[in-house]
C-alpha cells in the first residue's frame, strides 16, 4: 500500500510539473500585437549580416506615445568609427516592429523593419535595416539579453 501511495504521489507531482510547463509555455504571445510595449524595454543585441561586431541596443518607454525610445551603440568596424545613434519606434498595425534611427537626433539615418521570430516569445526580431545614407539594406537579428526587463 505504501508503494502504491508513493507511486501515486510521484505521478501526481509529474502531472503537476508538466501542467506548469504547459501553462508557462502558453504565456508566450501568439503574435506581436499581443506583446505589451514593456516587453520591448531593456537591453538587446543587434547583429547585422556582413558585420562581425555586435551592437548594443537599449530601449525604454517613449515619453510621448505607446512605443520605445533608446540608443544603439555600434562598435568601430572596418571603414566605420564607433557610433551611438538615437532610436524611436513601435509595433505597427501590420504587426511589424518599426524603428527610426538618427545619428544627429534630427534626421533619420536608418530604418528598421522587423517581425517577431516564431517561438521567440518577443525576445527576438528579424528584419531589414535600411541605411539612409546610401539606401543599402542589411538583414538584422535583434535579441533580448537575459535578465533585461520582461
Amino acid at each position: 500500500m505504501k508503494r502504491f501511495a508513493r507511486g501515486l504521489a510521484l505521478a501526481t507531482l509529474a502531472l503537476l510539473a508538466s501542467a506548469g510547463a504547459l501553462a508557462q509555455g502558453s504565456s508566450c504571445p501568439d503574435s506581436v500585437q499581443d506583446l505589451p510595449p514593456e516587453a520591448l524595454y531593456g537591453r538587446w543585441e543587434a547583429r547585422f549580416d556582413g558585420l562581425p561586431a555586435v551592437a548594443v541596443v537599449q530601449l525604454a518607454r517613449h515619453p510621448e506615445y505607446a512605443g520605445v525610445r533608446g540608443t544603439i551603440a555600434r562598435p568601430a568596424a572596418t571603414g566605420r568609427p564607433a557610433a551611438v545613434s538615437q532610436l524611436a519606434g513601435d509595433i505597427g498595425d501590420d504587426g511589424t516592429l518599426a524603428i527610426d534611427e538618427s545619428l544627429d537626433g534630427r534626421s533619420i539615418s536608418g530604418v528598421w523593419v522587423g517581425a517577431m521570430a516564431p517561438g521567440g516569445c518577443g525576445r527576438e526580431f528579424r528584419g531589414t535595416w535600411r541605411d539612409a545614407t546610401d539606401e543599402s539594406t542589411h538583414p538584422f537579428v535583434l535579441t533580448k539579453k537575459e535578465g533585461s526587463g520582461k
